[in-house]
C-alpha cells in the first residue's frame, strides 16, 4: 500500500512536455499544476480552469461600502466539482494507475467525486465507508452514485475508522476491503501535501480579485493551498463546517507538510457550523433559498450556504473595510442536482 500523504516532500520535478501543449502542465486543462508527474494522463478530464469569477449585487454588502464575488468552482468540471478537482487530480497522477482508496461517511463529496473519477479514468476504486450498520440497508442518493460510478464500497465499524491512520489497522481495512498491496490511500476529505499544493492555484487566480478570499472547511486543505497562493496583502479566511475547534493545527499541519512551514495570512472563524457536519437548521435553509432566488446560483446547503451566511454576518460586523473586495468559494453544488438541495 502507498500513502499519498507525504509530508516534507520536495517540490516534485517540472516536466519535460511543452508548455501550453493539450495536457501538459502549463495548459488550460491542467493549469495550476505545475510539475507533478503524470498529468497527462488526466487530461481527458477537461477542467475549466481558471474557474470564473461572477460578481454578485447585494445591498447587504453594499450598504458597507464592499464588493462581493463568488469563485465559481462549482463550474470547473460536471462531476469533479469545485475543490474536489483541486485536491484529487494531483493524487490521481500519483496513483499512476493503481487501485486508490480513500474514506469518507454516508454523504461525503469527496466519495462522489472519487468514484466518478475513476469511471472517468478506468481506474479502480475503493470507500471506506464510516458506520458498519450501513452495509445491510439501501444505499443513500450519494453512496448510490458510488456504486453506479464502480466504487466498491466497504463499511467498518465507527471505532475501527476513527483509528484508520494506525498502519495495522489501515493495512487489515485494505486487506478486509480486497484493495490489495500496492493500493494508493488518499486521506479522508482528499486533504494532504500534493492536495493543499494542488490547491494553491486557487489562490493564485485571486490574485488583483480580492482583498479577502473565503471557503468553507472540512478537513482544512483548500483554506491552506488557497491562503498559499494569495498575493501579499490579501487574507483566507475559513468558516468550519464541523464543531471542536480543531482546525487550525489541522491546517497548520498540512501547511507544514506541504510548504514546509506557515505559509500566507489566513484565519478561520467557528461560529457558522449550524450544528456540525451535514447539519443544517431552517434558518440556514431560508437564506440559501434568498440567495439562490436573489443571485440565480445553485447554492449547495453543507459547504456553501454556511460560507455565505458567514460573509453577510461579517459585513454587519464591520469585519471588511469600506471598498474592498470578498470573494466566496463556491466549492460545490447540491445533491442531487435540484433546485435547492
Amino acid at each position: 500500500m502507498t500513502w499519498s500523504d507525504t509530508p516534507d516532500a520536495p517540490e516534485p520535478s517540472g516536466s519535460p512536455e511543452t508548455p501550453g501543449s493539450p495536457g501538459s502542465p502549463g495548459s488550460p486543462v491542467l493549469a495550476g499544476l505545475p510539475g507533478l508527474p503524470g498529468l497527462s494522463g488526466l487530461s481527458g478530464l477537461r477542467p475549466r480552469l481558471p474557474s470564473p469569477v461572477q460578481e454578485v449585487v447585494d445591498e447587504r454588502f453594499e450598504r458597507y461600502g464592499v464588493r462581493l464575488v463568488l469563485k465559481r468552482d462549482d463550474l470547473i468540471h460536471p462531476e469533479l466539482i469545485g475543490n474536489k478537482w483541486r485536491k484529487l487530480a494531483p493524487g490521481l497522477a500519483a496513483a499512476g494507475g493503481r487501485t486508490v482508496v480513500t474514506f469518507g461517511g454516508a454523504y461525503s463529496n469527496h466519495l462522489r467525486a472519487t468514484a466518478a473519477a475513476g469511471r472517468l479514468l478506468g481506474l479502480r476504486t475503493v470507500g471506506v465507508v464510516r458506520g458498519h450498520e450501513l452495509r445491510d440497508r439501501p444505499l443513500n442518493d450519494s453512496l448510490a452514485r458510488c456504486a453506479a460510478d464502480g466504487m466498491r464500497l466497504h463499511f467498518v465499524e465507527r471505532s475501527v475508522y476513527r483509528r484508520k491512520t494506525e498502519p495495522g489497522t489501515l493495512a487489515a481495512v485494505l486487506r478486509d476491503a480486497g484493495a490489495g498491496e500496492d493500493a494508493y490511500v488518499v486521506p479522508e476529505g482528499g486533504s494532504n501535501a500534493l492536495a493543499v499544493r494542488g490547491c494553491r492555484a486557487l489562490g493564485e487566480e485571486l490574485t488583483g480579485v480580492a482583498d479577502v478570499a473565503a471557503v468553507a472547511c472540512g478537513t482544512g486543505g483548500t483554506l491552506a493551498g488557497m491562503a498559499a497562493g494569495l498575493a501579499p496583502g490579501a487574507r483566507a479566511l475559513g468558516v468550519p463546517v464541523l464543531k471542536g475547534g480543531f482546525l487550525h493545527r489541522e491546517v497548520e499541519a498540512l501547511q507544514t507538510a506541504a510548504f514546509g512551514g506557515p505559509a500566507g495570512d489566513w484565519s478561520l472563524d467557528d461560529r457558522f457550523h449550524f450544528g456540525g457536519y451535514a447539519r443544517t437548521t431552517p434558518e440556514l435553509d431560508a437564506f440559501a433559498a434568498d440567495f439562490e432566488q436573489r443571485h440565480g446560483v445553485p447554492v449547495e446547503r453543507l459547504y456553501v450556504a454556511k460560507v455565505l451566511y458567514a460573509l453577510v454576518a461579517l459585513a454587519e460586523e464591520g469585519a471588511f473595510r469600506r471598498g474592498s473586495t470578498v470573494a466566496a468559494v463556491v466549492t460545490g453544488r447540491p445533491f442531487p442536482e435540484a433546485p435547492g438541495r
